[in-house]
């Protein structure tokens, strides 16, 4: 490992798993059981999902609600969040649900850096707990967009499964406003998940993304479902 290659913190999923955060010539690193996960030097289809998914709620869009409420499972680096809150303007919510507490502190201390204070925005609301347990309520939003396992088969955690069944997909349908959009962020084709999406009843896209601005290859893809009419 090379010397400017610095462990800054290190956390355990509810499995044991490891999740730690690296710093190394500018950018920060986070690890998953020793892989890399996400880096802030690889942002742009965190971004994309943010474009794709919030495409209606932009200023300006025609039929835009007043007040957009979004809500964005997983906060990883906060670079999804951060696009959001440049697209979406003022007033508006944008709920996050994040398991890991120590995730939120690294946005409100080393992640600064890159994002600012993306938490101390007053539209931002964090919540520090799994993105099933914040659906249901009364609570609906304009768009949902999810950012946390790499495939419906390479889930950071077992219990995460349970974010692709078709229980889970009813309780997004119920917790999406008409004309409402959900965007999922996949590091490759899941054709898994776009037919789970399509036997839930949403239409779906599917659009390649780049890791980086400048990368010549599109593995990640973002998929966007909107229900059916």
């Amino acid at each position: 490992m090379p010397p400017s290659y610095i462990e800054l913190d290190q956390t355990n999923l509810p499995d044991g798993s490891l999740l730690a955060l690296y710093y190394q010539d500018g950018d920060f690193v986070l690890e998953y059981n020793g892989l890399e996960l996400m880096s802030t030097n690889l942002t742009w289809s965190e971004q994309m999902l943010a474009d794709l998914g919030c495409v209606s709620l932009l200023e300006g869009a025609e039929n835009r609600p007043q007040h957009p409420r979004i809500l964005i499972g997983g906060l990883g680096m906060g670079f999804t969040l951060k696009r959001v809150l440049e697209l979406v303007g003022s007033p508006a919510t944008v709920d996050v649900a994040e398991l890991m507490s120590q995730v939120i502190e690294w946005n409100r201390t080393y992640l600064t850096e890159h994002n600012g204070p993306l938490l101390d925005d007053p539209r931002t609301n964090v919540i520090l707990a799994d993105l099933f347990d914040c659906l249901g309520d009364k609570d609906t939003y304009d768009a949902i967009l999810i950012d946390i396992d790499d495939t419906p088969d390479a889930v950071i955690t077992k219990d995460n499964i349970k974010l692709y069944t078709p229980s889970f997909l009813a309780l997004l349908r119920k917790s999406l406003n008409p004309g409402g959009c959900l965007a999922y962020w996949m590091a490759e084709p899941s054709p898994k998940l776009e037919m789970a999406l399509k036997k839930a009843g949403f239409s779906v896209e599917t659009h390649p993304a780049k890791p980086h601005e400048h990368s010549e290859e599109n593995w990640h893809r973002i998929y966007v479902a909107r229900l059916s009419s």
